[in-house]
């Protein structure tokens, strides 16, 4: 495999020695863009799977079972006091889900994804435009490289753009779209210029602007250099600019954040070193402040085990926190949310030192923590794998006072959980 995946199996990064074994999978969803794990599927009852509250403000609200309720959930969008959501994999047709949850933890299948034209693998979080919600496949479509779909709150789908695969991109991975001036935008991981070739990808991703009615548009295709590789996370608009992060590229191959206009002028703010600043910035941005707040999902300064960063407008980066493994979490994918000026997050693995929840040697099922915007961390809950859930990949969403998030498995059936954190308990 490609030279940044051989290192972090190896356990070797730039000439330095780093001690976290990346599971195989977890390597695959950066460098192939393929996180669609399989997860056993029992049938269920689709209605509240509800546990006694575990510790201090930790609630697990809702356990998957594969069938038919899906498997694998990442990050939620709330609309009208509802949660919604996708699983990447399981539903009635394995494909993956389109779901609603209550705030209580009911959840009904809105959509259950058949592959082919009507897409597979939903990834990310669901953006709001006009009272319907839109979200990404990362496969199917009539070209099979992945598309762009539109489902109102009861469950009517449409897909309203596929991929193509060539300049126009391929693979939408966890790009929870941005709405701007009306308008959809999102990335794609892999496509766009066919001469960009990047971790075994073909093309190095997209920039690109949708209509509600399908017409897309391409604002920028990456070449895979100084400018970056391979986007992943979602984008945020600034004042009319848009935010964003890419895998690799940069400096080193370690991921940039960059800045794109709507009419296509990107420009790069800030290139990863991998040591000690961070590598693989797979989440995006979060802006408070002036400032931009995010995570590295590798590098940092102990262990390759990922970072919390802040970035000024001009390109001066400072890092908050380098993740140790144990005790505070190894593997921070998702996104950071922002609480009254608090910044709240999650990490895949970690946490514990005798919990094993990946294989490679990393221990620990994952955390959620905080971190303040002067750099002082705290573990607000480390997960056990079963029956509160394992592996919170997707970022948190804030709704009237709660944290909300799930985890892409453990939990009752090994299939994923949803779950609520009270920040007013703190």
């Amino acid at each position: 495999m490609a030279e940044l995946v051989d290192a972090l199996v190896s356990g070797t990064s730039g000439g330095n020695t780093v001690g976290v074994r990346v599971p195989f999978w977890a390597l695959l969803c950066l460098a192939l863009a393929g996180c669609s794990r399989s997860i056993g599927a029992l049938p269920e009852q689709l209605s509240a799977q509800r546990a006694a509250p575990a510790a201090g403000a930790y609630r697990l609200l809702y356990s998957f079972a594969g069938y038919p309720s899906g498997s694998a959930p990442t990050g939620l969008a709330a609309l009208g006091g509802r949660l919604y959501g996708t699983t990447i994999n399981g539903g009635t047709k394995t494909f993956g889900t389109v779901f609603v949850s209550s705030v209580s933890g009911r959840v009904r299948i809105l959509h259950s994804f058949r592959g082919g034209a009507d897409g597979s693998g939903p990834l990310g979080t669901l953006v709001v435009l006009d009272g319907a919600l839109y979200g990404t496949t990362e496969y199917g479509g009539s070209k099979g490289n992945g598309t762009v779909f539109e489902i109102t709150p009861s469950g009517t789908e449409r897909v309203i753009y596929s991929f193509k695969g060539g300049s126009d991109g391929a693979t939408p991975v966890l790009v929870g779209m941005v709405v701007h001036a009306g308008q959809l935008y999102g990335t794609t991981n892999a496509g766009g210029n066919p001469r960009c070739h990047v971790e075994g990808i073909v093309g190095c991703g997209t920039v690109f602007a949708l209509t509600k009615s399908g017409k897309e548009r391409v604002l920028y295709r990456f070449n895979g250099k100084r400018d970056g590789a391979c986007p992943a996370g979602a984008l945020i608009d600034v004042n009319g600019t848009l935010y964003g992060t890419t895998n690799f590229g940069g400096i080193g191959n370690n991921g940039t954040v960059f800045k794109i206009s709507s009419a296509g002028r990107e420009r790069v703010v800030y290139g990863f070193k991998g040591y000690p600043d961070g590598a693989v910035p797979y989440a995006g941005v979060t802006a408070l402040g002036g400032a931009f707040y995010g995570t590295t999902a590798f590098g940092g300064a102990f262990n390759y085990s990922g970072t919390v960063f802040r970035l000024s407008a001009s390109g001066s980066e400072q890092i908050l926190h380098s993740f140790k493994g144990y005790p505070d979490g190894a593997l921070p994918f998702g996104s950071l949310t922002i609480v009254n000026g608090m910044l709240y997050g999650t990490t895949e693995y970690g946490g514990s030192s005798s919990v094993g929840c990946a294989s490679g040697g990393t221990t620990g099922c994952g955390t959620l923590f905080s971190v303040t915007i002067s750099g002082t961390e705290r573990v607000l809950y480390r997960f056990n794998g079963e029956p509160d859930g394992a592996s919170p990949w997707a970022g948190l969403t804030s709704n009237n006072g709660a944290l909300y998030g799930t985890t892409l498995s453990g939990g009752a059936s090994d299939a994923g959980s949803i779950f609520r954190y009270s920040t007013s308990s703190q």
